[in-house]
Formats: C-alpha cells, structure tokens, sequence
C-alpha cells in the first residue's frame, strides 16, 4: 500500500480494483452505481473516450456537477490517464465559471445537465468536447483520425499536475491551485494513517466533491480501503439529511461547522431553554454534562446509530457546539488545511479530540509558526510533500506564498500547546489592532456571539475605530417571538429588538477581554453569503474597514 501511495493516482485507480474488484463502491442512495470494478471498467471506457475526440496528456479537462458516482469516473477517466481534471463548485456563478474554463485552457468539459445552463456560449465555443456526466453522451466534439493511445501506469509520474482547483476563498480572490499526484497522494498517506478507511465503512457524502476536502477524503480515502460511498440526489436539506442517515447508517462522513451548529441550534439546544427550570439546570455544569450526555445518544439515533468518525473541517467550530459533542461523547474530530495543503495539516480522531485544538500535525508534515507574539501566536507555515506546487500561471501569488526558505504561508494564526496540539485563532488578514497595539481575534468573538441564543451567525469587525458586529439573528425563533406576541408588543417591535441588541451587547462584553469589547450591533437581516465550506465571504463586509486592520501576506 506504502508503494502505491508514493506513485500516482493511476496507482490507487489499479491498487483498489485488484484488491476490492467485487466490492460496492460509489452509488446512490436510492439508485444505481459502482462496484470497484465496474468503475475501473468505466474510467478506462471514459478515458478512451476522451482520447478519440483528442484529448491528450497534459490537456486541461473541466469537470462541474453535483456529487454523484459518475463524478470521480470522470475525474479519474483524467487525472489517471495523463490529463489534468479541473473541478469546479456547483455554487460558482456564470462568470466565475467562464473564467475558469479561459484560464485554465480546458479544451473538455464534463457536465451535469442541471448545471449546463451555467455554461456560455463563448465557453462553449472555446472548447473542442462536451460530455454529460449524467449519460456520458457527447454534447459537443469530433473524433480524430489517430487518437493517442492511453497512458499507461508507468507513464505517469508522481511530480506531474493531477488537478487544478480554483478556490473560492473569504477573500474574494479566486487561484487556480495546482495538485501534483505526489500532492495528493502524500496527503492521502497522512489521512490513511489517521483514520484509516476500512472495507465495512459506509461514507455519506455531502460536501461537494470539487472542494479538496471531500475530493481527498470522501472519495480518495474510501477507495484506499475498499469503503462504500452514497451521494444524495436531492440537495441536502436538514430534514432530507437525517432521512438519508437513517438509510445509509453511515460509519464515516465530514461536515462543516456551519452543519451541526445548526443541528444544535435548532434540535438540540430549545430542549433545554424551553423553561426556566430547564435553563437553570442546563447552565449548572454537572447537570449539563448529563443532559448533554442524554442528547448525545439521540443525536446518534438520529444519525443512524454507526456513526465513528464525525469529521469537521473547513472552518471554526463554535466552541458552544463543541463543547455540547465532547460532553455527549458523539465521535467528532476537527481537522485542518487549506487547498493549497491537498488538505490536511492538522487532525484527530473521535477517542483523542481536546476541546478548541485541531489536532496534532499529521504524518508527512512539518509546520512551526512565524512572528510569536508574547502569548505564543504565530503564523502557521507548513512543508510537506502535500503542499502544492504553485499557482497556475501566477508565478507573483505563488512566490507570495512561501518564505525565502520554502515554507508555505497559511496565513492562519494558530499555538500550540505542550504536547505540539494545534489551536487556530484565525487569519492573519482579518486580525484587528487594538488601541494600545493588541491583536484582536474576531473568530474568538464572533463564537462567543453565536452562542446566544437568538443568534444564528455573525462578522465582527472595525468600523470608525471602533468594533461592530454585525448580526443575523435567528429568524424561526423571532418569528415565533412575533406569531404569539400581541398587538401591543408588535407595535414596539423596533423597541423589543433593540432591548435584544442590548442584551447580546452584555452578554458578549461580559466575556472578553476589555479590548475586545464590542461597542455596536448591525443587524444583518439576510444570511452572510459564503463559500463551499460555509465560511463567510468576509471581503463582501469589510469594505468599509478602517486600515489599521493587521493584513500580513
């Protein structure tokens, strides 16, 4: 296995098929799919399919759809035959997708019929071949006279591009990170060795497949070690979520905070704020511990009873919520990289999780922190055969972010404890000087925030030297605040919410530090927009920041 993992994609592709050939692989729920060896037989058939209309080694090819078992055959049909796959996210708009197709070259593209309406025409014109990832018929192309004959297993070597992945960042700025099957394969090593993926695994998968975190480790992983995969046909709503965990009985899925904060929120929390009583008793720790012991189990009931490992990524998790998961003993992990880290850098496992860290830093991977502060805070910067091999035609971006002696800049601010755990404080382009030259953390603040009760998310930020939070409250519960108010009380509607601002501002001010005091709240009435990993886009809040905001590149 050691061997394969230091090889290629096309390694695994023929690893897996020998080892699991009869094995269920990718399918879903409720539809067709994939043994391993059917798949194998599917890539090789699409791969040849892209060599008769042209497609040779090195041609960029794009790939856009929803998750669904045919995705990782046309990723695989490119990646592992000496093509370069570009997946691109479901939620990218048209002329985020245009310019990725431009710059990228692609001269093919599959794509999911729900999405092809995505595509313009100038797209279209541009590229030599269509294929729908739904059928495999072709929308667009001509075959060639002498098509190339397909790369074999040895002509693939470990150092060349396998995939580029346009990111869809907090900053606004979109790159085209490229991923060399070294990369990949590296940082599947670190995972394997982690959590490994055993043949008795059941994956639900519900992260989008173009973002390197489900890619790597909810198709890559599972393939490794001869694991099951079920997508959802219909996006996945809370309530078709949890039907979907009844019927798979999942042992291994990932998440992102934004998920379960809403699972806690919304089933899990109101049981024991519904009364007085209920909230006295929830808010003295002993008790609490137990309720929330009692709450656990539910949650597994609900979560189809197999549950083992809960992997949360891509974000901060509110330290409310995960406080809530340690104390009922549900089997999460937090885990933590960037795209330009295949992802990983830091991760646990459900019976070694420590309440605010990451982790430790995986297998494969060296990271110390830059430019300490008194209080041990740095910026993380990483080496490893994970880390990716640049920008794609942005040779300024990509010398910006390393050193002069080859370490990669997170741009995370993150500590480490005694035992060489990982603790993220957030980026180091958000951070915000206090008066007197502190750093502030809007991360810290902002989890501080969303542990109340009324709110659903929030933005911390500096306006006119001072901070302001902005604050999207909880619309069901101040829906049914209004639905069984009176008359009267409606009247003073504008008066009831600015008594709530009031509240939230004592409640946060009374749990920070004094240079961290938050001095206004800014209603947001609609959701923060945000990227696949259910990050808010924090670029489209902070235009109007004052500069004396921390932004080190």
């Amino acid at each position: 296995m050691e061997n394969v993992l230091q090889k290629s994609l096309r390694s695994l592709l023929e690893y897996s098929h020998k080892k699991y050939k009869n094995n269920k692989f990718l399918q879903f729920i409720d539809g067709p799919g994939y043994t391993f060896g059917s798949f194998y037989e599917k890539v090789k058939e699409v791969a040849t399919t892209l060599s008769q209309y042209g497609i040779k080694k090195g041609d960029r090819v794009g790939l856009i759809s929803q998750n669904m078992p045919n995705w990782g055959a046309a990723y695989f049909a490119s990646t592992a035959f000496g093509s370069i796959s570009v997946p691109m996210l479901p939620d990218f708009s048209e002329s985020e997708i245009k310019h990725i197709l431009k710059h990228s070259e692609a001269k093919a593209l599959f794509v999911s019929k729900r999405l092809f309406s995505k595509i313009k025409q100038k797209a279209i014109d541009r590229l030599s071949l269509i294929i729908s990832i739904d059928d495999w018929s072709i929308l667009k192309g001509e075959k060639v006279e002498n098509p190339e004959p397909l790369c074999s297993e040895d002509d693939i070597q470990s150092d060349e591009l396998a995939a580029i992945i346009y990111t869809s960042g907090t900053t606004g700025s979109s790159k085209g990170v490229m991923l060399s099957h070294r990369n990949l394969c590296a940082n599947l090593y670190a995972a394997q060795e982690l959590r490994p993926s055993y043949e008795w695994d059941k994956w639900l998968s519900i992260l989008p497949l173009s973002h390197t975190l489900e890619q790597s480790l909810s198709l890559l992983l599972p393939m490794l070690g001869g694991s099951q995969v079920f997508y959802m046909e219909k996006a996945p709503t809370p309530t078709m979520l949890l039907k979907s965990m009844q019927q798979v009985k999942p042992t291994t899925m990932l998440s992102v905070p934004l998920i379960i904060e809403k699972v806690y929120r919304s089933a899990v929390l109101p049981k024991f704020t519904k009364s007085k009583v209920m909230k006295s008793a929830y808010s003295f720790p002993p008790t609490r511990k137990l309720l929330n012991r009692v709450a656990g189990k539910k949650l597994m009931e609900q979560f189809g009873g197999n549950i083992r490992f809960f992997g949360i990524g891509g974000a901060k998790l509110d330290r409310t919520v995960e406080q809530f998961l340690l104390e009922a003993k549900f089997p999460y992990a937090i885990g933590y990289g960037l795209t330009e880290t295949s992802p990983l850098i830091a991760g646990a496992i459900p019976s070694m999780v420590r309440l605010g860290s990451t982790g430790p830093i995986v297998h494969g991977v060296t990271a110390k922190l830059l430019d300490q502060n008194e209080e041990g805070i740095g910026e993380i910067v990483v080496k490893g055969d994970n880390v990716m091999m640049g920008y794609y035609k942005n040779p300024e971006a990509t010398a910006a972010a390393f050193t002069e002696d080859g370490w990669f800049r997170t741009k995370d601010l993150g500590c480490f404890d005694k035992d060489g755990w990982l603790y993220i404080k957030g980026r180091a382009s958000t951070t915000i000087i206090g008066p007197s030259g502190e750093n502030i953390y809007p991360e810290d603040i902002e989890t501080i925030i969303n542990s109340h009760e009324y709110v659903s998310e929030s933005l911390v930020t500096k306006r006119k030297g001072k901070l302001t939070a902005l604050v999207h409250f909880d619309t069901e519960k101040l829906k049914s605040w209004w639905d069984s108010a009176t008359n009267e009380w409606k009247e003073e509607y504008s008066e009831k919410l600015e008594n709530l601002k009031k509240e939230l501002l004592d409640y946060v001010n009374e749990k920070v530090s004094k240079f961290s005091k938050v001095s206004e709240i800014d209603v947001q009435k609609e959701e923060f927009e945000k990227t696949a990993t259910k990050k808010i886009k924090r670029f489209l809040y902070t235009k109007d920041e004052d500069s004396d905001i921390n932004r080190k590149s």
